[in-house]
């Protein structure tokens, strides 16, 4: 396989690939089907069935009363993020060399957008990217491209020359949906289920392994 060309631009998933999030979004999601009446998840359910955003998840699992599940789910959320935010080993460095070497970096996220830039906020991390584009943002969210094209209008770099950096099988589908070099981190089980059907151009374990494959271009 030829090795993808170094980008002009390099968009980012945030949970799991930025942050550790499992945590806090299994607890909120605890909290909402108990109040819902359902059996609540194990981890590794979550894991495995939460890729998607809220709008596109939750009425499938909670039919008309999805909206009242997704504030449940919010506010739960809301309640814990900040205090249990946690960057990925790597990422805050990652993200501040390829901002410094002038990349445009961005983040396409199935995480509510105004939740999304607070966390980015939070961190400290919001100057180094150009645009956050999180769920609601676009009309349609991951793994449609809109999201991704989102991330990019205005900056006069066509999706042939970005990467986007994922930990999931729907991260790799949007990649492919929009045109991106698909980029898998993270050794996650849970990442190489449905994989096979659109492969990523290239897979590192941990962010270090990202960085130091971009700094050889």
């Amino acid at each position: 396989m030829t090795t993808p060309p170094r980008p002009r631009a390099i968009l980012f998933d945030w949970d799991n690939t930025l942050v550790d999030s499992w945590g806090t979004i299994h607890a909120a999601l605890v909290i909402t089907f108990e109040a819902m009446g359902h059996r609540p998840w194990t981890l590794a359910e979550t894991k495995q069935r939460s890729h998607f955003s809220l709008r596109d998840n939750f009425p499938r699992l909670f039919g008309e009363r999805w909206r009242e599940a997704r504030k449940f789910y919010l506010d739960a959320y809301k309640a814990i993020h900040l205090e249990r935010l946690t960057a990925a080993p790597g990422a805050a460095e990652l993200i501040a060399e390829l901002a410094a070497a002038g990349f445009y970096l961005g983040v396409v996220s199935n995480k509510t957008g105004p939740v999304l830039r607070l966390e980015a906020e939070h961190l400290g991390w919001t100057p180094h990217f150009k645009r956050l584009v999180g769920a609601g943002d676009a009309a349609v969210d991951k793994p449609e491209a809109a999201p991704i094209l989102l991330a990019l209008e205005g900056s006069g770099i066509a999706c042939a020359e970005a990467w986007y950096v994922g930990d999931t099988a729907l991260d790799m589908e949007c990649a492919h949906n929009a045109g991106c070099v698909g980029v898998l981190l993270g050794a996650a089980e849970h990442s190489l289920e449905g994989v096979a059907r659109f492969p990523p151009a290239l897979r590192f374990e941990a962010c270090g392994g990202l960085c130091g494959h971009l700094r050889g271009l």
